[in-house]
């Protein structure tokens, strides 16, 4: 920590964090190399075979989903909906089109669009492991409840992974500093001042 740096998030977060981003990836490699021929002989090696590999997606999932029910409870609070979160969403233009030079003074810890995705993921999570279950034990369900839990497996991991894609970007490109954040656990007080203002002013009077 120095003068010009805030703690963003501490250890447990960051810890948390990566360890559901590696097994969202892992789940996300196994599961291509099973759905489709053309990167079954691509992948499968990276997990020994086709037959480890479809022994370990599950596993894969299972640790991505446990993992992220960790930052769910550890995160409640923070993004938690408020009404100034509804503000954020009427004036979302604003933010997609960058028209403002940093983020409303009612912004605090999350904004609006970044708890929003957050809630998208747990839903999609939420039927990812739900219809997981009967693809992990075809032989304990009926036919159409497997081949319905296919299509919502399917479509749970499509959101994911889009909203995996805009997580990085927002992380990276679109927001220079904020990956820091997860890596170091701090960021600059100038990145807090311009993307969470009401955050910045109680993180300064603490430090």
């Amino acid at each position: 920590m120095t003068d010009d740096l805030l703690l963003r998030h501490r250890a447990y977060t960051r810890v948390v964090h990566w360890a559901y981003a590696i097994f969202f990836v892992l789940a996300l490699l196994s599961g291509f190399a099973i759905y489709t021929p053309w990167l079954f002989r691509l992948l499968t090696p990276l997990f020994g075979g086709g037959p480890m590999t479809r022994l370990l997606h599950p596993w894969f999932s299972l640790g991505f989903v446990v993992a992220f029910v960790l930052q769910i409870v550890n995160w409640w609070r923070p993004m938690s909906w408020t009404a100034d979160d509804r503000r954020w969403m009427r004036d979302i233009r604003a933010y997609v089109t960058n028209a403002h030079a940093r983020e409303p003074e009612y912004v605090d810890f999350f904004n609006a669009g970044q708890k929003a995705y957050f809630w998208t993921i747990v839903a999609s999570a939420l039927l990812f492991v739900l219809s997981g279950v009967p693809l992990w034990f075809p032989k304990t369900f009926n036919t159409a409840m497997v081949s319905i839990a296919y299509v919502a497996h399917d479509i749970a991991a499509i959101v994911m992974l889009v909203g995996f894609i805009i997580h990085i970007y927002e992380g990276t490109a679109a927001q220079p500093g904020t990956f820091q954040s997860m890596t170091r656990g701090t960021v600059e007080k100038r990145w807090a001042w311009t993307h969470h203002p009401a955050w910045y002013r109680r993180a300064v009077r603490r430090s």
